[in-house]
């Protein structure tokens, strides 16, 4: 991260390129890993009910984990020691999951859904601290270009270390050895969360007095809801990932068994749209720098509705990648800006508080949705008879991801309007004219200048340094 500059005191700087090393390792583990968690259970001879627990489980106890961290937070001395602790067994959590189902395999599928709970715990446990710290490390005014290019480098890495996991069980499953191949790819994942947990150790914490976990006061709680920004937000949030994660558990299982993908496919089509993220990121971050966060996370939330929609137009592998890049490119501006969003309305000294609240209410919502979807693909009928016409569904799943996309249209209609911004934008846009800026962006273009300028930074930030060094001594 040398060659960005985001602040003017040093310390905080180079914690700051640490935390991008972090975010760098945790993508590898998240791309060799974290994405081929279902295809795991899938060759294990997992059920369509099991992968929908494969979602379920952990946003329940990953919302339990946050209120513990918060809580904690309130008699902790320092917030790293919160974050390294969960870092730490969230890679040891790749240690049973590769070897227990080898010894054990009749509980191969129990086993894998168990650890994966614990590592996803173990993630969330982290997240009310981190949070707080970045919040206190990251400068208000850059913070949409930061966490933009922290998540663009966090977005290739994720496309690099998935296509070679990819690429490695592709080959693998030629010679029979897929299980050889999830065995080197987790493994790789472990490694990787080893060396973020390195860089996290590494970063300046700013003194804060540990602020204690407190419930809301009762008296005239309904009236302060209405009243604030954050709880229309959170709602806003918890609800269209409840309506997301009707279906999301389910589109692995889509394209693998019912499409019958190969991993190959597999790999292209969930990496085109991690490039796709990586290619657009920096310029959602700076339309939410200039026309406010809230502006892009309405756009991005109001094409969200149509993404499942159209995995039911064709089966084609070709056209799967193209609405796989679709999707990319409005995840990417939707889940950048909705973070940007709740560092504006969490007040600073309560952000370890606030972001359990609000954390544990989005994985409530993904418990309750994945649960949900798990139902529905059990009594959805594979064809359906109206006025006599017998309409027959490609797949199973097809009548859970639709009932997916009218959830997220009816959230969206519901709340988007509702949400004000909070921090005023340096430029005002319309809806529209948000939507030529980004038909006009040249993602191709924009990272050509962004390489031309990476060697003016790396300067600028140099002599930053050494001034500061001179001046200490």
């Amino acid at each position: 991260m040398s060659r960005f500059y985001y602040s003017k005191d040093a310390r905080v700087e180079r914690s700051l390129r640490h935390s991008v090393r972090d975010g760098v390792a945790y993508s590898m583990m998240a791309g060799a890993g974290e994405t081929y968690l279902s295809a795991y259970a899938i060759f294990l001879k997992a059920s369509t009910a099991q992968i929908s627990l494969l979602t379920a489980l952990p946003s329940l106890l990953g919302s339990l984990a946050q209120v513990l961290s918060a809580w904690l937070a309130g008699f902790a001395p320092r917030r790293k020691t919160l974050i390294l602790s969960g870092v730490l067994i969230q890679a040891l959590t790749w240690l049973p999951m590769i070897w227990l189902p080898y010894f054990f395999p009749q509980h191969a599928v129990p086993i894998v859904i168990t650890c994966v709970a614990l590592y996803y715990a173990a993630g969330n446990f982290v997240t009310p601290a981190w949070n707080s710290l970045m919040g206190d490390l990251v400068p208000e005014r850059k913070r949409g270009r930061y966490f933009a290019r922290r998540t663009q480098l966090m977005s290739i890495m994720t496309f690099v270390s998935l296509a070679g996991a990819g690429l490695l069980l592709h080959f693998l499953e030629l010679t029979g050895e897929t299980r050889l191949g999830f065995m080197i790819a987790f493994s790789l994942a472990a490694s990787a969360r080893l060396y973020s947990a390195y860089h996290l150790a590494r970063m300046h914490e700013p003194l804060r007095a540990p602020a204690p976990m407190a419930l809301p006061q009762f008296s005239g709680l309904w009236q302060r809801l209405q009243a604030s920004d954050f709880a229309r937000f959170t709602l806003f949030l918890g609800m269209m990932n409840l309506a997301v994660a009707i279906a999301s558990p389910f589109f692995t299982v889509y394209m693998l068994r019912d499409l019958n993908f190969t991993y190959l496919q597999y790999t292209a089509s969930t990496g085109i749209s991690v490039l796709a993220q990586f290619l657009t990121l920096n310029m959602w971050g700076r339309f939410g720098d200039i026309f406010g966060h809230r502006r892009v996370m309405a756009l991005t939330g109001s094409l969200i509705p149509i993404l499942p929609a159209l995995w039911l137009v064709s089966p084609e592998f070709w056209y799967i990648l193209g609405v796989q890049t679709l999707g990319g490119l409005c995840w990417a501006g939707f889940s950048l800006s909705a973070g940007n969003f709740l560092y504006d309305v969490m007040p600073p000294d309560k952000r370890s508080t606030y972001a359990a609240i609000h954390n544990v209410l989005s994985n409530s919502a993904i418990f309750s949705g994945a649960l949900v979807g798990g139902y529905l693909s059990t009594v959805i009928p594979t064809e359906l008879i109206i006025f006599g016409y017998t309409m027959h569904w490609t797949s199973g799943l097809w009548g859970v991801i639709l009932i997916s996309a009218l959830a997220r249209a009816t959230v969206a209609l519901t709340f988007l309007r509702r949400i004000r911004e909070v921090r005023e934008a340096r430029r005002p846009v319309s809806a529209s004219g948000l939507m030529i800026r980004v038909v006009r962006f040249n993602a191709l273009a924009e990272l050509v200048i962004d390489l031309l300028g990476a060697q003016r930074r790396r300067r600028r930030t140099r002599l930053l340094e050494s001034n500061q060094a001179a001046g200490s001594g």
